[in-house]
Formats: C-alpha cells, sequence, structure tokens
C-alpha cells in the first residue's frame, strides 16, 4: 500500500511538472505574434518545456503590480528599455547573469556579439524597435510626407494627426520637428525652457490630435481614415503595409529607436525555466527567427550577418529594419536615463497639457 502510494505521489509529481509552462507576457498584435513563432513554438519543441504567449497594452504594468503583491503569475515579460532599468532599480526583476547567454553561432563571446546596450543587469534585448511616423498613401496623390516637421505641417499636409499617448517619444519627435538636431534633443529636453518648447510645438497640431494607446490602433487608424498620419510603431505598420497589403508607408526621418528587453519578474513561478527561454530566444538563431516575422532589428551582430529575408520568402528585411542606414540618418536613441529621471514628471505634465 506504501508503495502504490508512493508511486501515485511521484506521478502525480511529474504530473504537475509536466503541466507546468513558462508564462511569456508580450504586445500582443503582430509582435506578439512573431515571438510566438520565432521564440515560443520553437523553444517548446527543442526543450520540451511548455510555453504560453499572453499580452499586454504594455507588460511592465502588471509585471509592477504582479511583483509588488507577491502574487506573480509571469515568467518571462517584454519591456521598455526605461521600464527594465526602472524595475530592475526597484528590486521587482531578477538580475540575469550575462555568463549564461550563449556565444554567437560563430563562436563570437555574447557580451561581445550583442550591441552596445543590449545586456544589462536584469534583461536581456530581443530588438531594436522604433517610434516613426507613418502615413496612409492613398491621402497624398502627389506630394508625400518626407520629414518629420511635415507630421506638423498641417497647412501643407491636413488632416487628423494619430499620437501616442504619452510623453515619452512625442516630446523627442516634436523638438526634432522644431528643429532641434537628434543629437541634441536630450540637452534640450533637459531644461525647462526645452519642455515648454515641446509642449509649444505639441500645441500647433493639437486639435487635430487622435490619442490611442495599444500598439494596433495607429494601422488600424490609418485603414478606416480616421488620420492621415500617426505615430506608431514600426512592426506594426510593416505588418499591415507587406502581410495585410495596405497603402501604409512608413516616414523614417525622426525615429526614436529603443532596445526591447526580456526580463523575469522578481518571484517568477518557473525561473530556472524562464531563464533556459531567454537563453533560448536571444541566441543568434532565435534574434534572427524574430526578424523573419517582423521589421525590428536583432541585436546580435551574428543575427545580423547575410540577407534575411521574411517569412514570405521573397521581402528582403534590410530597408524595413530601424538598423538599416539609410534609415538611420536622423534617427534618436531614446535616453533611458532621461526617462528613469523625469518619466513621473513629464507624465503629470503631460496629462494636465491633455486636459487644458
Amino acid at each position: 500500500m506504501k508503495k502504490l502510494l508512493l508511486t501515485t505521489v511521484i506521478a502525480s509529481s511529474f504530473g504537475l511538472a509536466a503541466q507546468a509552462e513558462v508564462v511569456v507576457m508580450s504586445w500582443g498584435g503582430a509582435y506578439g505574434a512573431a515571438q510566438t513563432e520565432a521564440h515560443v513554438k520553437p523553444f517548446i519543441k527543442e526543450t520540451g518545456i511548455d510555453a504560453r504567449m499572453i499580452d499586454a497594452d504594455n507588460p511592465a504594468a502588471p509585471v509592477k503590480a504582479q511583483t509588488e503583491s507577491g502574487n506573480v503569475s509571469i515568467d518571462v515579460a517584454l519591456v521598455e528599455y526605461a521600464d527594465a532599468v526602472r524595475l530592475c532599480d526597484e528590486g521587482l526583476l531578477e538580475e540575469i547573469d550575462p555568463a549564461i547567454l550563449p556565444p554567437g553561432s560563430d563562436g563570437t563571446p555574447a557580451m561581445d556579439d550583442f550591441l552596445p546596450g543590449a545586456v544589462m543587469d536584469c534583461g536581456v534585448s530581443t530588438d531594436l524597435w522604433d517610434n516613426i511616423v507613418a502615413y496612409d498613401s492613398t491621402h497624398f496623390p502627389d506630394e508625400k510626407p518626407s520629414s518629420i516637421a511635415d507630421f506638423f505641417d498641417l497647412e501643407k499636409f491636413p488632416g487628423k494627426r494619430g499620437i501616442k499617448k504619452n510623453p515619452k517619444t512625442v516630446l523627442e519627435m516634436a523638438l526634432m520637428a522644431d528643429g532641434v538636431p537628434a543629437a541634441e534633443v536630450y540637452d534640450v529636453l533637459s531644461t525647462p525652457e526645452g519642455v515648454d518648447r515641446a509642449f509649444a510645438k505639441l500645441d500647433t497640431i493639437k486639435d487635430e490630435a487622435i490619442w490611442w494607446e495599444a500598439g494596433a490602433q495607429p494601422p488600424q487608424l490609418l485603414a478606416d481614415g480616421e488620420v492621415v498620419m500617426t505615430t506608431a510603431y514600426n512592426g506594426r505598420i510593416f505588418n499591415a503595409a507587406v502581410e495585410e497589403g495596405k497603402p501604409l508607408v512608413v516616414m523614417w526621418d525622426g525615429q526614436v529607436y529603443e532596445h526591447e528587453m526580456y526580463v523575469i519578474p522578481k518571484g517568477a513561478p518557473h525561473l530556472e525555466d524562464a531563464l533556459k527561454y531567454i537563453q533560448f530566444a536571444t541566441s543568434t538563431e532565435g534574434l534572427r527567427a524574430q526578424a523573419q516575422y517582423i521589421s525590428y532589428g536583432p541585436t546580435r551582430r551574428s543575427s545580423n550577418a547575410g540577407e534575411i529575408l521574411f517569412k514570405d520568402g521573397k521581402t528582403v528585411m534590410g530597408p524595413h529594419l530601424p538598423t538599416y542606414p539609410a534609415n538611420m540618418e536622423n534617427a534618436l536613441e531614446t535616453n533611458f536615463e532621461f526617462w528613469v529621471d523625469n518619466d513621473t514628471e513629464l507624465n503629470e505634465r503631460f496629462n494636465a497639457w491633455l486636459v487644458n
């Protein structure tokens, strides 16, 4: 009887282990779908460890809420760089030893293979992604918008503007549109006069603004004709244009780019498997595979070696990636230190500005 009971307990334990799964939280839409195909499904096949993708408008919010409440159900989350730094500083993320990261496919040590800034104490970058301006080409049969200043020019290019309901990147774009060189944006924005200047520029299009919060909204706003131009995540526009055949165009001038980070919430229920997932997903093959599904730049040098084709086998991804040389001519990397220091204050001012 004891032997039977012990066997039952062991069998039950194995059953529970088999049922355990790594819960990965991403941003949904084309981004989440790309990571499901490039990371989650291959990880399950390669390791035999179950995994599941869930969506959030901004995964940093539920990560913070769960860790502070001590009721954590997320194992891996995808968050913006500034959020990764902030959550790490607050002790809400597990630290990730860079020594566990695999070398590049060419044998290059991981820390030499990753691009600068791609590995931090509590996170590993999955890609470089962009906030860009996009437009519907059918609204501009003659002259097309070509600069970030055109987004703010209602006389030359009339129509509603879609704008992310958040000061981050919006203030930077406003300053670039007002003539501030990309290299000087954060110097200007670090002064009260610079902040005033950014909001003054936003005032010029405020009456024509339609505010969005979720990444799926900008391509839909364009497709429905509610706006003629909008700020957006470049991967969402790529997906709508290439996969769905919509007449949407990315305008790369004034792009604001940053790393997106895989992180592990403090107290993740499957820490060991979460680390295995990050090792797998951020390998040369994992990052390269993601770029075959969505137009975000791989953050390993070995992943960028050679031509990358979209999953259709025809579309060359290079010109669609933020890191493509021609797309970087007037580009700005998000200064995460600035946003860690100023996020609360600028959000308060932005929210007050919205209702005035």
